[in-house]
């Protein structure tokens, strides 16, 4: 692993860093057409289950592009899907950031999650390994991938009324 060691690094870390903690804050809430304004239109969105690789060729939780993602939030936002009514409240935290790559305007950057999800009185606490690649535009970065691992994506999991 190559460790940060410039101030240029850490001067891109603090910039990832920040995108990601308003990436979850927009999510915390709820505030979804900002939250898909970060996407690249070919950008994928997935939460696989396991350890696969082959996202594509996998069976996983989610695995959405562009339009998938738009009708997932559709659905959240008209209350149409059962898992979202009422919606969960959530609280995020988001930590252990470091950068694995670095090639041109795309950025890889590792990080861990903590959700605490509020629903009918009842919390419940979710972990996860991410990866993000974000590509440097004039605006800040955009998302093209985001792969969200949580810690037991292979057992028993309830339904989510938000995203991870």
């Amino acid at each position: 692993m190559n460790m940060i060691t410039t101030i240029k690094d850490d001067a891109l870390l603090q910039k990832v860093s920040a995108f990601l903690w308003a990436e979850a804050d927009l999510l915390d809430g709820k505030n979804y057409d900002a939250w898909l304004a970060l996407w690249l239109k070919d950008g994928m969105y997935t939460l696989p289950i396991g350890d696969t690789e082959d996202f594509d060729n996998a069976l996983n939780l989610c695995h959405d592009n562009d339009k998938m993602r738009r009708e997932r939030i559709k659905r959240f936002q008209q209350g149409f899907s059962i898992s979202s009514a009422p919606p969960a409240k959530t609280i995020r935290t988001v930590s252990r950031f470091v950068i694995t790559h670095v090639e041109g305007d795309e950025v890889t950057v590792t990080s861990a999650e903590h959700v605490i999800e509020d629903k009918f009185g009842r919390q419940r606490v979710w972990a996860a390994n991410m990866t993000h690649t974000l590509v440097m535009a004039t605006d800040g970065f955009k998302i093209r991938t985001k792969v969200v691992r949580l810690l037991n994506s292979d057992g028993m999991l309830n339904s989510f009324s938000y995203l991870f």
